[in-house]
């Protein structure tokens, strides 16, 4: 195959990566008809693998940056309501009807606020299901524990550097 035949071949397999819509199946067939051997193959795949890493962080900034944004906008809001009601109250003005709006300040729902939770009857409090501590029964096991209805496992994965 020639370089120009790889590269295009590469670029396409990368819009197809970046595809979430486009099955794994595809994908791997793809890489398949690449034609080359396995060690070009693999830096190559190593390339892309990179550039989604990229875009992965890039995607993860992006939404931290959004998120930030998000939440200084709730808390504007949440303060110009504030504002608003506060101006109310001083006034006396709980209930009026402007050109678009309406404003009334009234009750919520009746909430509950915790004193003392050690007081409150147990009837009150819902179960939860236990949480199994793996840390520790790996930990453990590897101390010599023997604990039953586990079993230590030891997987491989591929690192690329």
């Amino acid at each position: 195959m020639k370089l120009y035949e790889l590269t295009e071949s590469y670029l396409n397999l990368q819009e197809l990566l970046e595809n979430p819509e486009v099955p794994q199946a595809l994908i791997t067939s793809a890489l398949e008809q690449v034609g080359e051997e396995l060690e070009i193959k693999a830096e190559n795949i190593a390339k892309l693998i990179k550039t989604l890493e990229v875009d992965i962080t890039g995607f993860k900034e992006e939404e931290k940056r959004l998120s930030d944004r998000r939440k200084s906008l709730e808390n504007r809001v949440k303060n110009l309501k504030e504002y608003l009601d506060g101006a109310m109250k001083a006034t006396g003005k709980t209930n009026f009807k402007g050109k678009l709006f309406s404003f009334n300040i009234q009750p919520n729902s009746p909430g509950v606020e915790v004193l003392d939770e050690k007081l409150i009857p147990k009837k009150y409090f819902v179960n939860q299901a236990p949480v199994l501590d793996k840390k520790t029964i790996l930990k453990d096991s590897k101390n010599g524990e023997d604990i039953p209805g586990v079993k230590i496992i030891q997987t491989e994965s591929l690192r690329i550097r």
